[in-house]
Protein backbone atom coordinates (compact mmCIF):
# COMPACT_ATOMS: atom_id res chain seq x y z
CA UNK A 1 0.00 0.00 0.00
CA UNK A 2 1.52 3.37 -0.66
CA UNK A 3 0.61 6.39 0.67
CA UNK A 4 -1.32 7.13 -2.90
CA UNK A 5 -3.93 4.37 -1.72
CA UNK A 6 -3.40 5.07 1.80
CA UNK A 7 -5.17 8.00 1.37
CA UNK A 8 -7.07 7.78 5.38
CA UNK A 9 -3.52 8.03 6.92
CA UNK A 10 -3.40 11.80 7.24
CA UNK A 11 -6.82 12.99 7.59
CA UNK A 12 -7.03 10.54 10.22
CA UNK A 13 -3.54 11.23 12.03
CA UNK A 14 -5.13 14.86 11.07
CA UNK A 15 -8.07 14.27 13.43
CA UNK A 16 -6.32 12.54 16.38
CA UNK A 17 -3.58 15.56 16.68
CA UNK A 18 -6.85 17.83 16.36
CA UNK A 19 -8.83 16.11 19.31
CA UNK A 20 -5.74 15.71 21.41
CA UNK A 21 -4.39 19.72 20.63
CA UNK A 22 -1.95 19.21 18.24
CA UNK A 23 -1.06 20.28 14.52
CA UNK A 24 0.56 18.74 11.93
CA UNK A 25 2.81 21.21 10.78
CA UNK A 26 3.93 19.37 7.93
CA UNK A 27 3.99 16.19 5.80
CA UNK A 28 6.75 14.95 3.40
CA UNK A 29 7.37 12.22 1.31
CA UNK A 30 10.92 10.42 2.55
CA UNK A 31 12.52 7.02 1.79
CA UNK A 32 13.41 4.33 4.76
CA UNK A 33 16.86 3.03 5.08
CA UNK A 34 15.45 -0.30 3.52
CA UNK A 35 14.29 2.62 0.21
CA UNK A 36 10.63 2.04 0.48
CA UNK A 37 8.44 4.91 0.84
CA UNK A 38 7.96 6.46 3.99
CA UNK A 39 5.64 10.04 4.94
CA UNK A 40 7.58 12.05 8.04
CA UNK A 41 5.36 14.16 9.80
CA UNK A 42 6.24 16.97 12.25
CA UNK A 43 4.33 17.43 15.25
CA UNK A 44 3.84 20.33 17.57
CA UNK A 45 1.17 22.35 19.49
CA UNK A 46 -0.63 25.41 18.97
CA UNK A 47 1.60 28.42 19.18
CA UNK A 48 4.83 26.54 20.11
CA UNK A 49 5.81 25.54 16.49
CA UNK A 50 9.60 25.76 17.78
CA UNK A 51 9.14 23.03 19.70
CA UNK A 52 8.55 19.80 17.64
CA UNK A 53 8.24 15.89 17.36
CA UNK A 54 9.02 14.09 14.18
CA UNK A 55 6.93 10.92 13.62
CA UNK A 56 7.82 8.74 10.66
CA UNK A 57 5.27 6.47 8.94
CA UNK A 58 5.92 3.66 6.47
CA UNK A 59 3.33 4.44 3.31
CA UNK A 60 1.82 0.42 4.01
CA UNK A 61 0.98 1.66 7.81
CA UNK A 62 -2.54 0.65 7.55
CA UNK A 63 -4.54 2.87 9.37
CA UNK A 64 -8.15 1.36 8.52
CA UNK A 65 -7.18 -1.77 10.78
CA UNK A 66 -8.21 -1.02 14.48
CA UNK A 67 -5.55 -1.74 16.51
CA UNK A 68 -3.04 0.48 14.46
CA UNK A 69 -5.86 3.39 14.70
CA UNK A 70 -5.87 2.79 18.11
CA UNK A 71 -1.88 2.84 18.58
CA UNK A 72 -1.62 5.61 16.48
CA UNK A 73 -4.21 7.75 18.60
CA UNK A 74 -2.41 6.61 21.55
CA UNK A 75 1.12 7.93 20.40
CA UNK A 76 -0.33 11.26 19.43
CA UNK A 77 -2.40 11.31 22.90
CA UNK A 78 1.61 10.98 24.79
CA UNK A 79 3.19 13.61 22.12
CA UNK A 80 0.46 15.83 23.01
CA UNK A 81 2.15 16.09 26.60
CA UNK A 82 5.51 15.15 25.53
CA UNK A 83 5.49 18.94 23.38
CA UNK A 84 4.43 20.63 26.80
CA UNK A 85 7.89 19.72 28.42
CA UNK A 86 10.95 22.26 28.04
CA UNK A 87 12.65 20.00 26.39
CA UNK A 88 10.36 17.32 24.58
CA UNK A 89 12.98 15.15 22.66
CA UNK A 90 14.80 14.96 25.72
CA UNK A 91 15.70 11.37 28.27
CA UNK A 92 17.12 10.90 31.58
CA UNK A 93 18.92 7.19 32.08
CA UNK A 94 18.34 5.59 35.58
CA UNK A 95 21.87 6.22 36.28
CA UNK A 96 21.44 10.26 35.77
CA UNK A 97 22.41 11.25 32.28
CA UNK A 98 20.22 13.73 30.45
CA UNK A 99 20.40 12.71 26.70
CA UNK A 100 18.23 14.08 23.81
CA UNK A 101 17.53 11.66 21.19
CA UNK A 102 17.37 12.58 17.31
CA UNK A 103 17.46 10.89 13.64
CA UNK A 104 15.91 7.90 14.34
CA UNK A 105 14.67 6.39 11.26
CA UNK A 106 11.70 4.55 11.09
CA UNK A 107 10.37 1.70 10.50
CA UNK A 108 12.77 -0.99 10.94
CA UNK A 109 14.85 -2.47 8.46
CA UNK A 110 16.42 -5.97 8.05
CA UNK A 111 20.31 -6.39 8.66
CA UNK A 112 22.26 -5.81 5.85
CA UNK A 113 25.45 -6.79 7.80
CA UNK A 114 23.45 -10.84 7.62
CA UNK A 115 22.23 -11.39 10.82
CA UNK A 116 18.73 -12.12 11.02
CA UNK A 117 17.58 -9.55 12.87
CA UNK A 118 15.22 -5.91 12.54
CA UNK A 119 17.27 -2.74 12.47
CA UNK A 120 16.57 1.07 13.71
CA UNK A 121 19.07 3.77 13.31
CA UNK A 122 19.27 6.76 15.29
CA UNK A 123 21.13 9.60 17.86
CA UNK A 124 21.10 10.46 21.40
CA UNK A 125 23.20 13.13 22.37
CA UNK A 126 24.14 14.56 26.12
CA UNK A 127 22.64 17.34 26.72
CA UNK A 128 24.25 18.64 30.12
CA UNK A 129 27.07 21.58 28.84
CA UNK A 130 31.06 21.27 29.37
CA UNK A 131 32.80 22.96 31.97
CA UNK A 132 32.44 26.40 30.05
CA UNK A 133 28.60 25.91 29.45
CA UNK A 134 28.83 25.11 26.34
CA UNK A 135 26.62 22.37 24.51
CA UNK A 136 28.53 18.87 25.00
CA UNK A 137 30.06 17.35 21.25
CA UNK A 138 29.57 13.93 22.92
CA UNK A 139 26.97 11.78 21.14
CA UNK A 140 26.11 8.08 20.15
CA UNK A 141 25.15 6.72 16.85
CA UNK A 142 22.62 3.97 17.52
CA UNK A 143 21.87 0.83 15.90
CA UNK A 144 19.06 -0.74 17.91
CA UNK A 145 18.41 -4.70 16.38
CA UNK A 146 15.57 -6.60 17.09
CA UNK A 147 15.65 -9.95 17.58
CA UNK A 148 13.50 -12.98 15.35
CA UNK A 149 11.99 -13.78 18.98
CA UNK A 150 11.59 -10.42 20.01
CA UNK A 151 10.25 -9.64 16.43
CA UNK A 152 7.33 -11.61 16.73
CA UNK A 153 6.06 -9.76 20.32
CA UNK A 154 5.77 -6.24 18.02
CA UNK A 155 2.40 -5.58 16.21
CA UNK A 156 4.17 -3.01 13.50
CA UNK A 157 8.06 -2.42 12.93
CA UNK A 158 6.72 1.47 13.37
CA UNK A 159 7.23 4.21 15.57
CA UNK A 160 4.27 4.08 17.37
CA UNK A 161 4.47 0.32 18.23
CA UNK A 162 8.09 0.54 18.89
CA UNK A 163 9.65 4.21 19.84
CA UNK A 164 9.05 3.43 23.82
CA UNK A 165 10.98 0.35 23.93
CA UNK A 166 13.89 1.02 21.53
CA UNK A 167 14.34 4.09 23.58
CA UNK A 168 14.01 2.39 27.28
CA UNK A 169 16.11 -0.63 25.54
CA UNK A 170 18.87 2.60 24.75
CA UNK A 171 18.69 3.40 28.47
CA UNK A 172 19.15 0.11 29.59
CA UNK A 173 22.11 -0.01 27.55
CA UNK A 174 23.62 3.16 28.68
CA UNK A 175 23.07 1.77 32.58
CA UNK A 176 24.85 -1.72 32.10
CA UNK A 177 28.03 0.74 30.94
CA UNK A 178 27.52 -0.94 27.15
CA UNK A 179 27.45 2.44 25.35
CA UNK A 180 29.99 5.08 24.90
CA UNK A 181 29.26 8.85 24.39
CA UNK A 182 31.94 10.32 21.86
CA UNK A 183 33.08 13.15 19.68
CA UNK A 184 32.39 11.12 16.49
CA UNK A 185 32.64 7.30 15.98
CA UNK A 186 30.59 4.49 14.31
CA UNK A 187 27.03 3.59 15.39
CA UNK A 188 26.82 1.56 18.57
CA UNK A 189 25.10 -2.04 19.08
CA UNK A 190 22.09 -1.62 21.27
CA UNK A 191 20.55 -5.22 21.40
CA UNK A 192 16.92 -5.67 21.89
CA UNK A 193 15.90 -9.37 23.06
CA UNK A 194 12.54 -10.71 24.78
CA UNK A 195 15.20 -10.24 27.89
CA UNK A 196 13.25 -7.11 27.95
CA UNK A 197 9.93 -9.06 27.67
CA UNK A 198 8.18 -10.70 30.12
CA UNK A 199 5.67 -13.83 28.50
CA UNK A 200 3.76 -14.42 31.45
CA UNK A 201 3.21 -10.53 32.59
CA UNK A 202 3.00 -10.00 28.70
CA UNK A 203 4.53 -6.53 29.23
CA UNK A 204 7.92 -4.62 29.08
CA UNK A 205 10.37 -4.31 31.72
CA UNK A 206 13.82 -2.90 31.81
CA UNK A 207 14.13 -2.05 35.48
CA UNK A 208 12.94 -3.72 38.62
CA UNK A 209 12.63 -0.34 40.70
CA UNK A 210 11.44 0.60 44.50
CA UNK A 211 9.31 3.54 44.81
CA UNK A 212 12.65 5.62 46.68
CA UNK A 213 14.19 5.04 43.18
CA UNK A 214 11.51 6.08 41.40
CA UNK A 215 11.45 9.30 43.74
CA UNK A 216 15.07 10.01 42.82
CA UNK A 217 14.80 9.51 39.09
CA UNK A 218 11.58 12.42 39.36
CA UNK A 219 13.48 14.68 41.24
CA UNK A 220 16.88 14.34 39.33
CA UNK A 221 14.65 14.77 35.75
CA UNK A 222 13.21 17.97 37.09
CA UNK A 223 16.49 18.99 37.94
CA UNK A 224 17.83 18.37 34.34
CA UNK A 225 14.94 19.25 32.34
CA UNK A 226 13.35 22.08 34.08
CA UNK A 227 15.37 23.84 36.05
CA UNK A 228 19.24 23.28 34.46
CA UNK A 229 18.16 22.80 30.99
CA UNK A 230 14.39 23.99 30.96
CA UNK A 231 14.15 27.61 32.06
CA UNK A 232 12.21 26.41 35.11
CA UNK A 233 8.78 25.25 33.03
CA UNK A 234 7.23 22.16 34.44
CA UNK A 235 8.27 18.33 32.75
CA UNK A 236 6.13 15.40 32.21
CA UNK A 237 6.67 13.76 35.07
CA UNK A 238 3.72 10.69 34.13
CA UNK A 239 5.18 9.67 31.47
CA UNK A 240 4.15 5.92 30.44
CA UNK A 241 7.65 5.30 28.71
CA UNK A 242 9.49 6.45 32.30
CA UNK A 243 7.02 3.86 33.90
CA UNK A 244 7.80 1.40 31.48
CA UNK A 245 11.37 1.87 31.81
CA UNK A 246 11.03 1.79 35.69
CA UNK A 247 8.73 -1.22 35.65
CA UNK A 248 5.65 1.10 37.09
CA UNK A 249 2.63 2.87 36.33
CA UNK A 250 1.99 6.64 35.50
CA UNK A 251 -0.26 6.42 38.64
CA UNK A 252 2.54 5.39 40.54
CA UNK A 253 4.75 7.84 39.33
CA UNK A 254 2.61 10.38 39.98
CA UNK A 255 2.22 9.17 43.48
CA UNK A 256 6.08 9.73 43.62
CA UNK A 257 5.24 12.94 42.26
CA UNK A 258 3.32 14.14 45.20
CA UNK A 259 5.35 13.00 47.15
CA UNK A 260 8.39 15.31 46.29
CA UNK A 261 6.22 18.13 46.79
CA UNK A 262 5.65 17.51 49.88
CA UNK A 263 9.15 17.45 50.65
CA UNK A 264 8.88 20.54 48.68
CA UNK A 265 11.27 19.62 46.20
CA UNK A 266 8.95 20.44 43.12
CA UNK A 267 5.66 22.49 42.51
CA UNK A 268 3.36 20.54 40.83
CA UNK A 269 1.06 21.64 37.89
CA UNK A 270 -1.06 20.24 35.15
CA UNK A 271 -3.35 18.13 38.16
CA UNK A 272 -0.05 16.65 39.20
CA UNK A 273 1.30 15.10 36.03
CA UNK A 274 3.78 17.46 35.49
CA UNK A 275 6.12 19.30 38.35
CA UNK A 276 8.50 22.20 38.07
CA UNK A 277 12.03 22.55 40.75
CA UNK A 278 11.89 24.17 43.34
CA UNK A 279 14.62 26.28 45.09
CA UNK A 280 15.43 23.26 47.06
CA UNK A 281 15.75 21.04 44.45
CA UNK A 282 17.87 23.44 42.69
CA UNK A 283 19.95 23.90 45.63
CA UNK A 284 20.59 20.06 45.27
CA UNK A 285 22.47 20.91 41.70
CA UNK A 286 26.33 19.46 43.19
CA UNK A 287 24.59 15.80 43.91
CA UNK A 288 23.02 15.59 40.36
CA UNK A 289 25.91 16.77 38.00
CA UNK A 290 27.95 14.18 40.58
CA UNK A 291 25.60 11.54 39.64
CA UNK A 292 25.80 12.58 36.02
CA UNK A 293 29.85 12.28 36.15
CA UNK A 294 29.93 8.84 38.17
CA UNK A 295 27.68 7.75 35.36
CA UNK A 296 29.69 8.86 31.94
CA UNK A 297 33.00 7.73 34.08
CA UNK A 298 30.99 4.25 34.46
CA UNK A 299 30.73 4.14 30.56
CA UNK A 300 34.32 5.13 29.57
CA UNK A 301 36.36 2.21 28.41
CA UNK A 302 38.98 1.95 30.46
CA UNK A 303 42.89 0.87 29.51
CA UNK A 304 44.47 -1.82 30.74
CA UNK A 305 47.67 -0.88 32.15
CA UNK A 306 49.14 -4.08 33.01
CA UNK A 307 48.42 -4.75 28.99
CA UNK A 308 50.54 -1.39 28.39
CA UNK A 309 53.88 -2.64 29.97
CA UNK A 310 52.90 -6.21 28.17
CA UNK A 311 51.84 -8.42 30.71
CA UNK A 312 49.27 -10.30 29.11
CA UNK A 313 48.28 -14.39 29.17
CA UNK A 314 47.05 -13.54 25.40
Amino acid sequence: MSLATNSALIPRLTAFAAAHGVLVLSSEPATSFAGDPTTRFALALSGHPEKQLQLELSDSFDVDRPEFAEQLNLFVADTAKRLQNPLPDAILTLSGIPLRYTQFAWPFHESTAGADTSVVHGQVHLLAPDADGRPSPLHAKIAAAMTVTFREIVRAPEQPFAESFILNAVRKTFDMGQLELVKSGNRQPVPVTTRYYSLWQKKFIFNDTAEPQRRQFLAAKTYWFSAALGGGAPVWLADPQDAQYLNTTPADLKASAATLAKEGLVTLAAGGEFASASDALRARAEEFRAHLAEALAFIKPTFNEEMRGGHTNM
